[in-house]
């Protein structure tokens, strides 16, 4: 009975391994776009459902090897270690091989690789381009020789790929085409997604500077940046309100403003703190800004076309 009860505890805390790996709460980074340009779409005649799902799972996919790049080359450069705040420590708290990481992270780009043969196969062969180079760009974040994320433009690059690329291909599978509107409507995502890799290199600021990276974060300073992130919040209203009183899109877009509290709180969240645990809270609240705006977003556009 005791052997039993053992291995189910063991297998329960290698499920809760392999899930922190892939960085759970970053995950709606890749979620928000996908269902903001699907949503976008229903003006233009009914969702295919698959397509939709195909798309989904290959963008969180994508994400969650990403963050495995990111614990494999952290490790491997010497930035990680048993203490570290905010990793999923398979690798210095769990004693999971590196290569065990890495290989994980390439399988499950092979994964998004067949779902991305099956999106082109229904819609444009081109995309296999633009989906080649979302990979690379999620291997180069944190691998290869200068990573992206040791540069003061990680925060664009995130923004870009994980907010306008993937609304946009969302968008196209569905329609065929890409509009001014569908560009419009992804500002503020790509400012949101972006945000979160700010909070990011907020929190390890210090730890960052001390190995060399130069983020934007460190660059600016830590009050700057968080000023930043509270400007880039205001913006990311304030677009949305901009485009209902243009007459873009309907009021119903206005609903995404419920999110607010949420921004509130993880900006004050960063305000007098310095040590890497005490912004968790802020870093948490600025993923679910990201994830509950997104999704209030999508809820408008869909309750505005059907």
């Amino acid at each position: 009975m005791e052997t039993y009860t053992s291995n189910i505890v063991e297998s329960d805390k290698g499920w809760r391994i392999w899930w922190q790996l892939t960085r759970p709460h970053t995950l709606t980074a890749a979620f928000v776009p996908v269902l903001l340009g699907t949503a976008l779409a229903v003006q233009y005649g009914d969702i295919d459902w698959l397509l939709f799902l195909a798309m989904l799972v290959a963008s969180i996919l994508i994400q969650a090897a990403t963050n495995m790049f990111n614990e494999y080359y952290d490790f491997a450069r010497g930035l990680d270690n048993e203490k570290s705040i905010g990793i999923g420590g398979a690798i210095v708290r769990n004693g999971v091989k590196p290569s065990t990481v890495k290989g994980l992270a390439f399988g499950l780009y092979g994964i998004a690789f067949l779902l991305g043969l099956y999106i082109c196969a229904n819609s444009s062969w081109w995309l296999a381009v633009i989906g080649l180079v979302c990979m690379a760009v999620g291997y180069f974040y944190t691998g290869g020789p200068v990573p992206i994320a040791y540069t003061p433009f990680g925060e664009i690059v995130a923004g870009f790929f994980m907010g306008i690329v993937i609304i946009l291909i969302s968008f196209y599978i569905q329609t065929g085409m890409v509009t001014s509107l569908s560009v419009i409507i992804s500002i503020p995502i790509f400012i949101l997604v972006g945000m979160i890799l700010m909070a990011n290199n907020i929190r390890d600021l210090d730890g960052d500077k001390e190995n060399g990276r130069k983020t934007l974060a460190i660059l600016i300073g830590r009050k700057s940046a968080i000023n930043l992130l509270g400007a880039a919040f205001a913006l990311s209203y304030v677009w949305v309100i901009g485009l209902v009183i243009a007459g873009s899109f309907t009021p119903w877009l206005l609903i995404s403003l419920i999110s607010i509290p949420k921004a509130v709180k993880a900006y004050k969240g960063f305000i007098g703190k310095t040590m890497p645990i005490q912004m968790m809270p802020a870093m948490k609240a600025t993923a679910q800004t990201n994830t509950i705006f997104g999704f209030l977003l999508s809820i408008g556009l869909f309750i505005s076309y059907i």
